[in-house]
Formats: structure tokens, C-alpha cells, sequence
């Protein structure tokens, strides 16, 4: 027996108000960083810009939640396919359309409403997608045998590598490393043999080893045949693995960010009290920014309020009865997990610096644009749950 409540009474205000205290943190984060920012950017108002993009981003999650899930699965290759061809364009269209920034032909240039990055969107429409295509192989082959795993891992890398090599191209390492991240998440819960996913652990272990391995031992061959001479990648790996040391160019950010989050200690120095010049302040290293002004208690409420969303996320994941519903939520899980822990990792110190801002605390309009809709999806298939009385 089912309860009768309508999608309207099953919105889930819990994961509504932790998106409300996110966007509070970013709001107050990022309007304290532009005291840090440089004279060029000085003249613009990122807080209210930011507040903006969560109104559109606010109305793109009701616009997300009014359209059934379902939907998704039915239009799934169309946005695949419109996401591409976004992705093409940068390597198509001139300059003027298609903007560079700091190496990376990534962007679109949108006059007044800025730069849009079509990557971010391609996250979405790459966890719709791969969904589709677990749920439907599922359904076909609803018990699992070696040969019928191989042909998933096939049909997913498949559909996955095609926009993961136009990220390479451009480049962008850190949007790779998210798609990465997407499907091996979804690769967990697909139900694929362990003893396949195991070995394929493994074997990404060895390998990601005979990197490190050849950067530390033979720098030469590592920049001429791994990186094909992109002498920059090379440097963000000296600027992580030794900071001090390249602190005045590869190293700087890096050791700026441990200097500021080091010098607020247990409370902070306070609101708008910055002492270290940090640049990306309100982007990319928007987490020293709060560590250094509220400390190590205002840097761990930030981390608890990740904790808190991804916990109700996967909660609802649990709960959803649509296996397509489950799977659109675990991808995103992956997504945002994923994200959280490489920006606050590379602030640390813990892992290399990619230039991947922090979820809905970083000023940055289509990726808060994205994570919206990510969250709009999440709520649409929890208010698309049914309940059972005697689950």
C-alpha cells in the first residue's frame, strides 16, 4: 500500500536549507575576498553577482522539479548530443565567440551575462545519460554474468570518452578528472562484478604509480612524452610537490593559501580581516579565504555543511524506488563529493591545484548554474518517491 501524498508535499526542506546556509557562506566568503582582488576587478560587485546566479540557479531547480525525471531517460541522447556539439564549438568557432583563459579554450563568451563554460553542462547531461544506459542493461540483463559487465564497462566508456577527449584538447585537467569521477561512481552502484571493478582499481594504482614514478625519476622523458612539452602541467606538479621551494611563480598560490588558513588558527582574525594576498580569491581559493577569517571552526562548519548535503543526497538515493532516480542521484553524489574534496585538498596542500572552484561557495555563474539544476534533480526525484507503508 502506497501513502497518498502528492510530489508538492515530499519537497525536501532539509536539503533546501542547507542549499539556503551554502549560498549564506558563499554571499559573505566572497564578499570579503574582493578586498583581495586586483584593481582590474575591483570595480565589480562578485556578492551580488553571486546572489543573482542563485536566483537563476533558485529558478532553474523549479523549472528542473516540474518536469518528471522519467523525462530525462527520454531525452537523455538529445542532450548528450547538444552537449557535443557545444563542446565542438570551441574547436570551431573564432575567438571572439570562443574565449582562453589561462590556457584553456573553455569558455563562450556571452556578452553582458559573461563567460559560459559547456562543460559544466555536459556533467549533467553526461550522469543522465550513463543512467539511461545502466537502467536499460539492467533491465535487459536483470542478472549479472561476466560477459554482460564487460558490455555495460563498453556502452559507458563508449559514450563517456567522446567528451572527455574534447576536454583534454582544451585542456582541462580538473573537468576530466570530475567526468572521471562521474562514471566510476556510477560504475559502483551498477552492479558490475567486484572482482572486475578490484582489478580495475588496481590497474589504475599501477599506473597512476609509473607516473609519479617517471616525473620523479626521469623529469625529461615525463615532460617530452607524457605532457608533449605542455612545460606548464609540469610546473603545477613542482609547485604542489615542493611550494616553498617555487614559491615565486609555480608554488605561490599554493603557499599563500597554507599561510592564510595557518594564520587563522582556532577563531580567525574576523570578518574582512585578510592580512594574505591570495589570488582567485573569490573562485578557486575561496576556502582559505573563510579558514583565514573564521579559522579552523569556521572552515569546519563549511566542511560539515558538505557533509550534511552529501549525507541527505545519498539518503535519498537510498529511498528512491526508480532505479534511473537512484542512479541520477549517485552520479551527482560523485560529481559534487568529488569536487569538494580535490578544492579544499588543493588548498591544503593534500592534492595538485586544478582550478576547480568550490560547489556553491565559489563565485562562478555557470557552474553555480549547474549545480543548481544538479540539486533540482536531486529534489525531483525525491519528490517522485513513493512511500510504502510497510517498508
Amino acid at each position: 500500500m502506497t501513502s497518498q501524498k502528492s510530489p508538492q508535499h515530499q519537497i525536501d526542506y532539509t536539503l533546501i536549507f542547507i542549499m539556503f546556509l551554502l549560498a549564506l557562506v558563499s554571499t559573505i566568503a566572497i564578499n570579503s575576498a574582493e578586498e583581495t582582488l586586483t584593481s582590474a576587478l575591483q570595480g565589480i560587485n562578485f556578492s551580488v553577482k553571486q546572489i543573482q546566479w542563485y536566483i537563476i540557479g533558485s529558478v532553474a531547480v523549479v523549472l528542473t522539479m516540474l518536469i518528471d525525471f522519467d523525462r530525462f531517460k527520454q531525452l537523455a541522447w538529445y542532450l548528450y548530443g547538444f552537449g557535443m556539439l557545444l563542446l565542438l564549438g570551441l574547436e570551431i568557432l573564432p575567438e571572439p565567440i570562443v574565449q582562453t583563459i589561462k590556457g584553456a579554450t573553455s569558455w563562450y563568451q556571452l556578452g553582458p551575462l559573461g563567460n559560459f563554460q559547456p562543460s559544466e553542462l555536459m556533467k549533467i547531461f553526461l550522469i543522465i545519460v550513463l543512467s539511461k544506459i545502466i537502467t536499460e542493461h539492467r533491465e535487459k540483463y536483470p542478472v549479472s554474468s561476466l560477459s554482460d559487465d564487460f558490455l555495460l564497462i563498453g556502452k559507458l566508456f563508449a559514450t563517456a570518452i567522446p567528451p572527455i577527449l574534447l576536454l583534454i584538447r582544451q585542456p582541462d585537467m580538473g573537468m576530466t578528472m570530475v567526468f572521471c569521477a562521474v562514471i566510476a561512481s556510477l560504475i559502483l552502484v551498477s552492479g558490475i562484478q567486484w572482482r572486475i571493478i578490484l582489478t580495475a582499481v588496481s590497474s589504475v594504482l599501477i599506473i597512476a604509480g609509473a607516473f609519479i614514478f617517471t616525473f620523479i625519476k626521469f623529469p625529461d622523458f615525463f615532460l617530452k612524452y607524457v605532457l608533449r612539452g605542455e612545460e606548464y602541467q609540469l610546473d603545477r606538479f613542482y609547485g604542489w610537490l615542493n611550494p616553498y621551494e617555487y614559491s615565486g611563480e609555480q608554488g605561490f598560490q599554493l603557499v599563500k593559501s597554507l599561510l592564510a588558513i595557518g594564520s587563522g588558527e582556532l577563531h580567525g582574525k574576523g570578518y574582512q580581516n585578510l592580512e594574505v594576498y591570495l589570488p582567485e580569491a573569490h573562485t578557486d581559493f575561496i576556502f582559505a579565504i573563510i579558514s583565514e577569517q573564521f579559522g579552523f571552526i569556521g572552515g569546519s562548519i563549511v566542511i560539515s555543511l558538505f557533509f550534511l548535503l552529501i549525507y541527505r543526497m545519498i539518503h535519498i538515493s537510498l529511498e528512491s524506488n526508480d532505479p534511473f532516480g537512484s542512479y541520477l542521484c549517485t552520479g551527482i553524489i560523485g560529481m559534487i563529493t568529488f569536487q569538494v574534496f580535490q578544492n579544499i585538498g588543493m588548498t591544503i596542500g593534500l592534492l595538485p591545484i586544478t582550478g576547480l572552484p568550490l560547489p556553491f561557495i565559489s563565485y562562478g555563474g555557470s557552474s553555480l548554474a549547474t549545480y543548481m539544476v544538479a540539486i533540482g534533480i536531486i529534489l525531483n526525484v525525491r519528490s517522485r518517491t513513493r512511500k510504502y507503508m510497510f517498508d
